[in-house]
């Protein structure tokens, strides 16, 4: 029997920083149907995934394409990279472009988060930073039991969460997960990120399909409220999606406020040392 050709395929160019190194390679959306009304949209965009604007933007299109030309039905997300879900942003050019944030990686994550039918996400691998985050814009994560990591590891390369960042796992998950992922870096693999809640369940493509069926995702995915439903669920981490443009005028104004603050603090300091150094006298 032939292979079931898949329902459609979007290229995803190399980058120009990728490219440049020698990395780069065209990368891939295949969405294929993994069972009747479940569509499984495997990207790939090597060599680890990571959520520049051409990826973003092509990661919305297969968002829409299924939306608006399916059947309405379960959409679980995954690598056709083994090692990696996805290694989060390319960090640099991100904090260099001004648009990245507020128009590429949030509307990105705005459209998962209210997405109006069940989505998975399937990580085959690592899923760190900011491609953890994408992960928990959905509404269920599954993890490769055997290999893998999911870790929010800013702390270790000097990056602050801005709040559209942090609102999803204070949502999500206990306070005290939250902590030990952002000032321990801890990194987790896929038991105990079950037991912390990170994730729905441990498999593969099989396991999520028995996931779908026992949970009727697929019977769920028909009612015309559940986009909205998931609005008002989310509300807080929506919010803070919308607000991002906002938001940077408001953490400009927090930076300052840090840096007046720490200020004093080092002259309270020199005043102790003055008065100290005079009693030595």
């Amino acid at each position: 029997m032939p292979p079931i050709p898949p329902l459609f395929v979007l290229p995803v160019p190399p980058t120009l920083s990728a490219s440049s190194t020698g990395q780069g390679a065209q990368g891939s959306f295949v969405c294929t149907q993994a069972a009747p009304q479940v569509y499984l949209l495997s990207f790939s965009s090597p060599p680890d995934n990571r959520l520049v604007p051409i990826f973003n933007q092509t990661f919305l299109l297969a968002l829409d394409i299924i939306e608006h030309r399916l059947p309405r039905g379960v959409v679980i997300t995954t690598s056709s990279i083994n090692k990696f879900y996805s290694n989060g942003l390319d960090f640099e050019n991100a904090i260099k472009d001004p648009n990245f944030f507020p128009n590429s990686l949030f509307p990105l994550w705005r459209r998962l988060i209210t997405y109006p039918m069940p989505t998975i996400a399937l990580m085959n691998g690592h899923a760190f930073a900011g491609g953890l985050m994408t992960a928990m814009m959905h509404d269920y994560r599954i993890m490769n039991p055997h290999k893998g990591f999911l870790c929010l590891n800013e702390l270790d390369f000097g990056a602050a969460l801005q709040p559209a960042m942090a609102s999803v796992f204070r949502v999500k998950l206990s306070m005290t997960t939250f902590r030990n992922m952002v000032l321990e870096s801890k990194r987790f693999p896929a038991l105990d990120a079950l037991k912390e809640g990170i994730i729905d369940g441990v498999g593969s493509v099989d396991e999520t399909l028995k996931f779908i069926s026992e949970m009727k995702l697929t019977q769920k995915a028909q009612g015309k409220s559940y986009g909205q439903i998931k609005e008002e669920l989310y509300r807080e981490i929506v919010k803070d999606l919308d607000e991002a443009a906002e938001t940077r005028g408001k953490l400009a104004g927090r930076d300052l406020d840090r840096s007046r603050r720490d200020l004093e603090a080092r002259r309270r300091v020199d005043d102790y040392q003055a008065v100290v150094q005079r009693a030595k006298l």
